[in-house]
């Protein structure tokens, strides 16, 4: 797999390039937002690391770009860690954000679900999680081998959540996709439908192991194990 860096640090250059490559990834560095894309053109990658803080133009902007063409993953690496950039960025088209400095570790582990989002096969019609299936054609969920009682609308959250295994979905896309375009600041709304989503698929709902609150931000569906 390979996987380009776009980030001016040096340092940052080595110790991913040093991490990544011990871990049977290929790197491409990029040091500037023109050096990136162009990479990106002719190299096309498998996963996009991205800064945002890029000396000739700002990474939210090379991220818009990137998107217009680029279906491959793409997780933010940023010292910026306000809810407005991280929001901004998922929204942009990021698979998922890291803040600095960053645990290599759970940067890896990040990489291998993004990795894995992006390879979804779209013809796959069940998805399956530890004892949680989702049948996607007969629109069924089963938990233990035993059928769940689902609403339209729970099994439509449940299934965007699922297929978008380990990205963050913001609370404004997640309302878009399941509500329209009119509930997209009914945050409330969708907390009481994630709430009772929780109890019917979480062994503990106050300790949830698959539907993770990103506060703030919206919401990650992780499969046991991963984070």
């Amino acid at each position: 797999m390979n996987i380009l860096i776009i980030d001016d640090e040096v340092q940052i250059q080595k110790l991913l390039e040093i991490t990544l490559n011990n871990n049977d990834y290929h790197t491409l560095i990029a040091s500037t937002a023109k050096e990136g894309i162009s990479t990106a053109v002719i190299h096309p990658p498998d996963l996009i690391v991205l800064d945002l803080g890029l000396p000739d133009e700002d990474g939210q902007s090379v991220l818009i770009k990137l998107r217009e063409w680029y279906l491959g993953a793409i997780i933010i690496l940023s010292v910026r860690s306000s809810e407005e950039d991280i929001i901004r960025a998922l929204d942009n088209g990021a698979n998922d954000y890291l803040t600095k400095p960053f645990r290599t570790g759970e940067l890896l582990a990040r990489i291998r679900t993004a990795l894995r989002q992006t390879q979804l096969n779209p013809t796959v019609q069940k998805l399956e999680f530890d004892n949680l299936s989702i049948d996607l054609t007969s629109r069924t969920v089963t938990l233990d081998n035993e059928s769940l009682k689902l609403t339209a609308t729970e099994y439509s959250l449940l299934t965007l959540l699922a297929k978008n295994d380990g990205k963050v979905l913001t609370h404004q896309y997640i309302l878009k996709q399941i509500w329209g375009p009119g509930y997209t600041q009914q945050s409330q709304y969708l907390r009481v439908f994630v709430g009772q989503l929780r109890k019917k698929i979480e062994p503990n709902p106050n300790n949830p192991k698959f539907i993770l609150t990103e506060s703030g931000i919206g919401y990650r569906f992780c499969t046991k194990g991963e984070e």
